[in-house]
């Protein structure tokens, strides 16, 4: 009995994973209907009306108006400037932030219950795994940068370039400050050791205080 208690508890403490959005889950359900597939790849091709998405699809007038109405209504077809229709891709970029992760590791302190000094400057400037913006005292902005390099990189692991890029850009999604900007300051204090075009994090990088 005890350990059926014991276990309940366990998994209440457990985090439980993020679930994904509304419009990013009824995706699948949206395109699961071939006329609005067809529909869809027609606008993509180019097709800029109704008739012509019904002959490039090879739709009936009614399985057309049905399919772009679907369409419309999750907003992954509009109107353009001059009234024909295109892809609304900024929608599908819309969907892909509110599908991605946090930046991998990446985890916010509140959680773990640390309310030190580094925990408190790490909680103002990053949320939900994302870097809002840097602290503009020196002092704070080596905590947060210390925190991302710790949470981003394993020491001794060597990253291209490219890898370095796509996984700053987690961070910078949304933020003031870019991924190219977030790197260097990782370099310039020494989290972050460069040589053609290779980037290595350091077993022991400098740990820094708050003031």
């Amino acid at each position: 009995m005890s350990n059926d208690r014991s276990d309940s508890s366990a998994r209440a403490s457990e985090p439980s994973e993020p679930s994904p959005s509304p419009a990013l889950a009824a995706l699948p359900a949206l395109f699961a209907e071939e006329s609005r597939v067809r529909a869809f790849a027609a606008v993509a091709l180019g097709a800029g009306d109704a008739a012509r998405v019904a002959r490039v699809a090879g739709l009936s007038a009614k399985e057309t108006a049905g399919a772009l109405r679907r369409l419309r209504d999750q907003g992954v077809v509009a109107s353009g400037a001059d009234g024909r229709l295109v892809v609304a891709h900024e929608r599908f970029r819309e969907l892909a932030r509110a599908g991605r992760p946090a930046p991998a590791a990446a985890r916010d302190l509140a959680a773990e219950g640390d309310d030190g000094p580094a925990g408190i400057v790490v909680r103002t400037f990053v949320r939900n795994g994302r870097l809002v913006r840097l602290p503009a005292r020196w002092t704070r902005k080596k905590v947060v940068l210390r925190y991302i390099a710790e949470q981003t990189f394993a020491p001794g692991v060597e990253y291209p370039e490219r890898t370095v890029d796509e996984r700053l850009r987690a961070w910078c999604e949304d933020g003031e400050v870019d991924h190219v900007t977030l790197r260097r300051h990782l370099v310039d204090l020494g989290h972050l050791r460069r040589s053609v075009g290779v980037y290595v994090r350091p077993a022991g990088s400098a740990r820094a205080g708050t003031a």
